[in-house]
């Protein structure tokens, strides 16, 4: 049986030229030379990690928001 499960992931470029995606519910992290070719090897990641894990009832989606904070010169 099949089961669909809505995960949020970030996508952030490194130093390398490279993206790295993240998953923010659990910790599994992929990466690609794309934003979409990061997601889709996090996709297949997380779903590795769901062959060894319970199947989760629900996460709630966590509330993400930018955070300023100041510097000292």
């Amino acid at each position: 049986m099949s089961q669909t499960v809505r995960l949020t992931a970030t996508v952030t470029p490194d130093d390398e030229g490279w993206y790295v995606a993240r998953c923010l519910q659990v910790e599994v992290t992929s990466q690609g030379r794309t934003v979409d070719e990061a997601l889709a090897n996090l996709r297949e990641a997380l779903e590795l990690y769901y062959e060894d894990e319970p199947a989760p009832e629900a996460y709630e989606q966590p509330i993400v928001a930018p955070v300023e904070i100041r510097l000292s010169a």
